[in-house]
C-alpha cells in the first residue's frame, strides 16, 4: 500500500463536524441506540476521516485498518486493558480505551466500516450503468 503523508482540509473539517456531533452524543443524549450503537458506528467513521486527513492512501485498506484497531480496543477491553496497562485512576484513559466489552460495539464499528465503503460501491455502480435504488 503506497502512502503519503498531506493535509487534506476538507476531509480534516468532515472530521471536526463529526467529532462535535460524538461530543453532543456523548454529552446529551441517555439512550439505549443513539448513544451506545450510532456513536460506535461513528467512531468508526471519525477516525477514519481523521487519518484520512493525513494519509493519502487507498480507501480499503484504511478502512480495514480503522476496523482492525476498534475491534482492538473491544477486544482489550474483553482483557481489560485499562487494568493492565495500569491506567485505571485516569479517567481519560478509562472513557477512550473503555472499560467494558460488548460484542455490540463489534458489530457496530464493522456497520461503520460498512458504511465507509458504501459509496465507493454506489459510484462503481452508476459508473458500470446499473440502476442503484437508494
Amino acid at each position: 500500500m503506497d502512502v503519503k503523508f498531506r493535509f487534506d482540509v476538507t476531509y480534516f473539517l468532515m472530521f471536526a463536524g463529526l467529532f462535535l456531533v460524538e461530543l453532543m452524543i456523548a454529552l446529551f443524549v441517555r439512550d439505549a441506540f443513539i448513544r451506545p450503537f450510532v456513536g460506535d458506528v461513528l467512531v468508526v467513521v471519525l477516525l477514519y476521516l481523521f487519518l484520512r486527513a493525513f494519509l493519502a492512501c487507498g480507501r480499503a485498506p484504511l478502512v480495514a485498518g480503522v476496523l482492525l484497531f476498534a475491534w482492538g480496543i473491544e477486544v482489550g477491553q474483553y482483557f481489560n486493558l485499562v487494568s493492565v496497562l495500569g491506567l485505571q485512576d485516569y479517567k481519560v484513559a478509562r472513557v477512550v480505551i473503555g472499560s467494558t466489552f460488548d460484542v455490540m460495539d463489534l458489530l457496530a464499528y464493522s456497520v461503520g466500516a460498512a458504511l465507509l465503503m458504501l459509496p465507493k460501491r454506489l459510484s462503481l455502480k452508476r459508473k458500470q450503468g446499473l440502476r442503484v435504488d437508494v
